[in-house]
């Protein structure tokens, strides 16, 4: 049902369509972007030993020391050279008490409102699908066999968060980055990251610290993270040498990669489907219906490549004598 073809494809349209969402974050304060991404990259890429796992969070934090030093501690920040780097407002922060217990609610039973988010599930077991692969080709491991345990997880977290007013739970592109930054696949990871995440809960001052985290700093570290996801994509091409010069393989991917990049949208009353969504369908089904049906074998690329290939295949006596 998923070859490497259509995993890769899926995978990569994760990355590209959160991109706008890294642009808009971005864009915001780009100076403290552009620190952000240099930071995780240094990190990253010239250290050793924990810190070359922790790009991430080093790479945030060093975002976030340099809108305090640069913007201050205003939200308007301060100007260098006709350009605008935002502070951070800690005013909130230090409003904000140690402990607060959240406020639970009942859940309240409405027929409509639940006819209209149960087809959100459809969307989320695509999306998870997807995940579920990228997590797959990160570590080598064929995960297959534990999709109904993701989604049946998926499901029992959002039934948990909903008997108590949470909200839907779902798997996060964003965590996959992560995994992908630092190489750390561990479930016990996330397990205890988890424990941490109930005990910050508990801390309106954590939650207010996190909040103050500026929109610059998340720009950076998000267009480190979905590009790292949408990279994975062709990695799984690469990794299994998906023969793109079959028509079959080239269309499929390309129709996939536009309709996920450029977030395609397809609205059934109330029912509204993402590009990741639609992407992760026309993947499947336009592989499944075409993979045989495909009269060509051999797809042409344009340019000097495709015709230095020929050339080769033709030998000696059919070049050309220019």
């Amino acid at each position: 049902l998923m070859p490497p073809l259509v995993t890769g494809a899926v995978v990569a349209i994760i990355g590209l369509n959160l991109a706008s969402a890294a642009r808009n974050l971005a864009a915001f304060d780009p100076v403290i972007a552009a620190i952000t991404v240099l930071a995780i990259f240094i990190v990253g890429l010239l250290t050793t030993g924990i810190f070359s796992r922790l790009p991430i969070l080093i790479g945030g934090v060093i975002g976030y020391a340099a809108a305090l030093l640069l913007g201050g501690t205003a939200i308007e920040g301060r100007q260098y050279l006709g350009v605008t780097v935002h502070g951070v407002d800690l005013t909130p922060v230090g409003n904000a008490s140690w402990f607060g217990v959240p406020a639970f609610v009942a859940p309240e039973f409405n027929g409509g409102a639940m006819l209209l988010i149960a087809p959100v599930a459809v969307v989320l077991l695509a999306e998870n699908l997807g995940h579920v692969k990228a997590v797959s080709a990160l570590t080598g491991q064929n995960l297959t066999p534990y999709l109904g345990r993701a989604f049946i997880g998926d499901g029992v977290a959002t039934i948990v968060a909903g008997l108590r007013g949470g909200t839907g739970v779902t798997t996060y592109a964003e965590n996959i980055g992560v995994m992908a930054v630092t190489r750390v696949y561990s479930t016990l990871v996330f397990l205890i990251a988890g424990v941490i995440a109930i005990v910050f809960g508990l801390s309106p001052k954590f939650g207010a610290m996190i909040a103050s985290i500026p929109q610059g700093v998340l720009g950076g570290v998000t267009t480190v993270l979905f590009g790292l996801i949408a990279v994975t994509g062709a990695r799984i091409w690469v990794d299994n040498r998906v023969d793109f010069t079959r028509a079959v393989n080239l269309f499929v991917a390309a129709v996939t990669l536009i309709i996920g990049a450029a977030d395609y949208t397809l609205t059934i009353g109330g029912f509204t489907m993402n590009g990741i969504t639609l992407g992760t369908f026309a993947a499947i089904v336009l592989y499944q219906v075409f993979q045989g049906a495909s009269v060509r074998d051999d797809f042409a690329i344009v340019g000097d490549a495709a015709e230095a290939e020929a050339e080769l295949r033709a030998g000696p006596a059919g070049r050309s004598s220019r």
